[in-house]
């Protein structure tokens, strides 16, 4: 896909990935407990955090971006109409214990609109790219959602929220109520890479109650170019702005909304 947004956002990922791997091979060596493997984390994510800003701003100076830890340059660009959207490891708590599903997540917005998206798997070194109307790829090749029709043949993927959340028990009653229901649930603890996997067909569907903007952004781009559904729980298309969405191929969609909203 030739476009020169995913050039510069591919770019970013791969620097991005270079710091992370370095770390996870530092991490190896020590256990996931320990207060030294804590700091590799935080400072792992924050040099890719900068390594990634510092790639944007260099192609895109006018742009904002929000990332995890905040707006980097929004308050010099109050009103840039161009917005990243960074995540610079999804699925941090896995990547601390060295469990291999994690990812970098960048996707761009104008205005409201999402118009570009990169979810890079750098232990698979696997490459999901977006772009507006154009379709989704994996390394080059373009994907569509799976053709799966029967909830009861689904394999759905969620992110549970924290233990400590006020939504757990909610999720807990509707969790329970969808186990029924499908053919298998997946929680890998990587958002992104989960929405991913929905544009590649090899989930079905994903659900979730507690995101952030940058859990689901470019996830949310990946599944709808590949031909997928994507929507909040009351069916609507509002889902960067709330803390819930649904994600699946058009066949199981109606039938996974009404499934966890049933309950």
């Amino acid at each position: 896909m030739n476009d020169p947004s995913l050039a510069v956002a591919i770019r970013a990922a791969r620097n991005a990935a270079a710091v992370i791997q370095d770390a996870a091979r530092d991490l190896k060596r020590l256990p996931a407990s320990s207060r030294q493997c804590d700091e590799i984390v935080v400072a792992a994510e924050a040099e890719a955090a900068t390594s990634i800003a510092a790639s944007l701003f260099s192609a895109f100076p006018d742009h904002a971006i929000l990332n995890e830890e905040g707006n980097l340059r929004d308050e010099r660009n109050p009103e840039a109409s161009w917005r990243w959207i960074v995540d610079p490891i999804d699925g941090t708590r896995n990547f601390a214990h060295g469990y291999p599903y994690y990812a970098i997540s960048l996707a761009l917005m104008h205005g409201s609109d999402l118009t570009h998206a990169i979810v890079f798997d750098p232990v698979r070194d696997e490459l999901f790219t977006a772009a507006k109307a154009r379709g989704t790829q994996l390394n080059g090749v373009q994907l569509r959602v799976s053709a799966c029709t029967h909830l009861s043949e689904a394999l759905v993927g969620t992110v549970f929220p924290t233990r400590r959340s006020s939504k757990l028990p909610a999720y807990a009653a509707r969790l329970n109520s969808l186990m029924s229901r499908c053919a298998g649930i997946r929680r890998a603890g990587a958002c992104a890479l989960d929405l991913a996997y929905v544009a590649a067909g090899r989930l079905d569907g994903f659900w979730v109650m507690s995101l952030k903007s940058w859990d689901v952004a470019a996830g949310a781009l990946l599944v709808s170019e590949a031909g997928g559904r994507v929507g909040d729980f009351a069916g609507g298309t509002d889902f960067l702005k709330t803390d819930e969405v649904i994600a699946a191929t058009p066949g199981i969609f109606v039938a996974l909304r009404e499934a966890i909203t049933a309950s």
